[in-house]
C-alpha cells in the first residue's frame, strides 16, 4: 500500500521492507529473499538508492543500508503531496478552461460518441474513479462490455465515499446471473439497491454532471461483415443540456418505483423470523418467482413454497399480498 502511494514498484517496496528488518544486505543476499538473480536485485537497489531509501556502507560499497523510514519515507511523502496540490490547481484551471469551452459549444453539440468496447470499458471505469460524489446508474442485460464483478472501479469510489444508488432489472436475479449474496454485500458497503421489472436504458449518471449511456447494434446475420463484427458497441456522453437533465428524470421515476431489497434481519425484531425464512421473503418481495427464489437460495421449489404456505399459517392470510403486507406491519423484513 506505501509502495503504490510514493509511486515505488512491488519489488522495491519489498526491498525496502527487507532492508529495514536487517543491519545490511548485498544484491546476492536480497536476490535470495526476493527471489531472483543478483543483478535484478542490484537494480532495485540503485533505484532505493536514487530515492534516498537506501545507502552503500562506507566500509562496503557492495553492501546496503535502509535509511531511517520517518526521514526517507517522509520526504517521498512530502514530495508527493505537493505533486497532488498542484496537479489539484492544474486540474482546477483545466475545469474552469473546459467549462468556459463548453459554453461556446452548439448547442446540438452536447453528445460524444464513444467507439469499441476496450474505450467504453475504460470510459466507465475512468468516470466512476473521477466521480466525487454520487454515480446513479441502470443495470439491464445483455453484458456486453463489463460483467459486474470486474467492476473494480465502483468499488474504489465506494471505499473514498461516492455514494451509488443502483437500479437492477429483475432478470439478473431471476436468471442466476447476479447472486443475493452479490446484492447483500453491495448493500453492506453502503450502496442503495433497487429492483425494477423493466429498466429502460443501460445508464450512469456522474455526479449529475455527465450521463454515460453504453449502446450496442447488433448486425443482421446475412450482412456485409457481419462474420467480422457481430457487434458495434459504443458509448454515448452526454454533457450539462437538456438530455442530461432529461436522463436524471428519468432516473428518479424509476428509481421512485422500484423495489427496495430488504436484507434479512435489517428490523430490530427480525429474529421472530427464521433466517432462511426471512431470505425467502425478502426476494418474494423483490418480486422474484418461486423458482428463481429456490435457484437463488440453493433450495428445492417444494421447499421454497411450502415454507411460503407455512409463513402464510403464522401470518394468518390466504394470498401472498396478504403475507406482504402482514410481514411488512410485523417488521420481519
Amino acid at each position: 500500500m506505501l509502495g503504490d502511494v510514493l509511486g515505488l514498484t512491488k519489488p522495491q517496496s519489498l526491498a525496502y521492507r527487507d532492508l529495514v528488518a536487517s543491519p545490511s544486505l548485498d544484491a546476492t543476499e536480497l536476490g535470495r529473499r526476493l527471489g531472483c538473480d543478483p543483478g535484478d536485485a542490484l537494480d532495485v537497489l540503485r533505484a532505493l538508492e536514487s530515492h534516498g531509501l537506501a545507502a552503500r556502507q562506507s566500509a562496503d560499497d557492495s553492501r546496503f543500508q535502509a535509511a531511517p523510514p520517518e526521514i526517507a519515507l517522509g520526504a517521498l511523502l512530502a514530495r508527493r503531496k505537493d505533486e497532488i496540490r498542484a496537479a489539484q490547481v492544474e486540474l482546477i484551471e483545466l475545469e474552469e478552461e473546459f467549462r468556459r469551452s463548453s459554453a461556446l459549444r452548439p448547442a446540438t453539440d452536447v453528445v460524444d460518441v464513444v467507439h469499441g468496447a476496450d474505450a467504453v470499458k475504460h470510459r466507465i471505469m475512468q468516470l466512476q474513479l473521477g466521480a466525487r460524489e454520487t454515480v446513479e446508474s441502470f443495470t439491464k442485460p445483455p453484458v456486453f462490455v463489463m460483467p459486474a464483478d470486474e467492476n473494480t472501479a465502483e468499488d474504489q469510489a465506494v471505499a473514498r465515499g461516492v455514494h451509488y444508488r443502483v437500479v437492477v432489472d429483475r432478470v439478473f436475479l431471476d436468471t442466476g446471473v447476479l447472486r443475493v449474496d452479490d446484492v447483500a454485500a453491495a448493500i453492506e458497503n453502503g450502496e442503495d439497491v433497487r429492483f425494477s421489472e423493466r429498466v429502460p436504458i443501460k445508464l450512469f449518471i456522474i455526479d449529475h454532471r455527465l450521463a454515460f449511456v453504453p449502446i450496442q447494434t447488433v448486425v443482421e446475420a446475412g450482412t456485409e461483415g457481419s462474420d467480422l463484427a457481430p457487434d458495434l458497441v459504443g458509448a454515448l456522453i452526454i454533457h450539462p443540456s437538456g438530455l442530461l437533465d432529461a436522463l436524471i428524470a428519468l432516473f428518479e421515476s424509476v428509481w421512485r418505483d422500484a423495489t427496495p431489497f430488504a436484507r434479512p434481519g435489517e428490523r430490530s425484531d427480525a429474529s421472530d423470523l427464521e433466517q432462511e425464512d426471512s431470505r425467502i421473503l425478502a426476494l418474494m418481495l423483490a418480486g422474484l418467482t418461486d423458482q428463481s427464489v429456490a435457484n437463488q437460495l440453493g433450495l428445492s421449489l417444494r421447499t421454497v413454497q411450502r415454507r411460503v404456505k407455512v409463513l402464510m399459517g403464522i401470518a394468518g392470510v390466504s394470498t401472498r399480498i396478504q403475507l406482504g403486507w402482514y410481514a411488512a406491519r410485523k417488521g420481519w423484513l
